[in-house]
C-alpha cells in the first residue's frame, strides 16, 4: 500500500505537448507509472510517447478512465485549468508551476475542498512511490522502497533525505513534496493524516523551512493523532528576516515562522529535531526502520 499514488492510478498529463511537460512524461513511463494520456488544448488527436493527447480533460477521463492529473501548464493558465480537472471528476492533482498568483492558490484551494478532491502544490516537485510510480518530477533514482514516509515544503530536500536513507538501506514508502508558496493546496496535518493510516508506512519525518505556519499547526495533531514515530528538519536557521529565501513561503516576517519557534512546538508535541539531514539516517537506524 501507498498513499495518494498506487497501482489503480491511472494519470494524464496537463500540458504534455509542451517541452517540460512531454520529457517529464517519457520519465514517469520509464518508472513504470500508469500515465493514460495527455491533454492540450488544440493538439488532441497527437500523440507522445505513443499515448494519445486530447483537447479537454472531459475527453481523457472518457477515452482512458484516468482519474489523477499532473499539471505542466503554464502559471497563467493553470487557475482555469485547475477548475475544468475538477469539474471532469478528477479527483487527485499535483500542480508542479510556480508563480501562480496567491489569489489563484486561494481559490484553487477552496474549489478543491468543495469538491473533496486532493491536490499538491503549487511549486511541487509531485509524489513519488520507490519502485512503482511518480507524478511530477522527483529523480527517481535517489528512492528506495520501504517503510518511512517523508513530506516536504522543499523540492531538493526531499532528494537529499530520501538518498541520504536510500544509502542506509532505509526505504520509503511515500515521498510527497507539499508545495512551497505561502499557500498550499493540501497542508502538512492532512498528509500526515494519510501517513498515520497507512499500514505500510511506520514512521515519518518532516522536511520543513522557515516561513509560514505549516509545521506549527501540524504539531498540534502530532500530539494528539500520530501514533508512529516523526522526526523534522526545519531548513533556513541563518535566514533574514522579511527576506524571501529561495521559496515564496520561506519567509519569516516578524517573530513568526522562525526554524527555533517551530523545533520549540514541534519537540513539544513529541516529534524529534534533526539539525542536520544527515540525521535523519542515524533516527531511522535507531528505530529500526528498514
Amino acid at each position: 500500500m501507498s498513499i495518494l499514488l498506487d497501482e489503480k492510478t491511472r494519470v494524464i498529463v496537463q500540458g504534455i505537448t509542451g517541452k517540460i511537460g512531454s520529457v517529464q512524461t517519457k520519465w514517469m513511463l520509464d518508472y513504470d507509472t500508469n500515465v493514460v494520456g495527455g491533454v492540450t488544448p488544440g493538439k488532441g488527436g497527437t500523440k507522445v510517447e505513443e499515448l494519445p493527447v486530447f483537447d479537454s480533460v472531459e475527453d481523457a477521463v472518457q477515452e482512458t478512465g484516468a482519474n489523477a492529473s499532473v499539471f505542466f501548464v503554464p502559471a497563467a493558465f493553470v487557475l482555469d485549468a485547475f477548475y475544468e480537472t475538477i469539474d471532469a471528476g478528477i479527483k487527485l492533482i499535483v500542480v508542479v508551476p510556480e508563480h501562480i498568483p496567491v489569489h489563484d492558490a486561494m481559490k484553487m484551494r477552496d474549489y478543491a475542498i468543495q469538491n473533496n478532491v486532493f491536490a499538491l502544490g503549487p511549486t511541487t516537485p509531485g509524489i513519488l512511490v520507490p519502485g512503482k510510480g511518480k507524478m511530477g518530477i522527483m529523480p527517481a533514482s535517489l528512492f528506495a522502497p520501504g517503510r518511512v514516509g517523508i513530506i516536504s515544503r522543499s523540492g531538493t530536500l526531499s532528494y537529499e533525505f530520501a538518498g541520504i536513507l536510500s544509502e542506509k538501506n532505509v526505504g520509503q514508502s511515500t515521498v510527497v513534496g507539499m508545495g512551497a508558496d505561502p499557500v498550499v493546496l493540501s497542508n502538512l496535518s492532512s498528509i500526515l493524516q494519510k501517513f498515520e493510516e497507512d499500514d505500510d508506512t511506520d514512521a515519518v519525518i518532516i522536511v520543513g523551512e522557515v516561513g509560514g505556519e505549516q509545521e506549527e499547526r501540524a504539531a498540534e495533531f502530532v500530539e494528539k493523532h500520530m501514533t508512529k514515530p516523526v522526526a523534522a528538519y526545519i531548513a533556513g536557521k541563518y535566514s533574514p528576516k522579511d527576506k524571501r529565501m529561495g521559496h515564496a513561503g520561506a519567509i519569516i516576517r516578524g517573530s513568526a515562522g522562525t526554524v527555533e519557534g517551530k523545533r520549540d512546538i514541534l519537540r513539544k508535541a513529541g516529534v524529534e529535531i534533526l539539525n542536520s539531514p544527515i540525521d535523519a539516517a542515524d533516527w531511522a537506524v535507531r528505530h529500526k526502520l528498514r
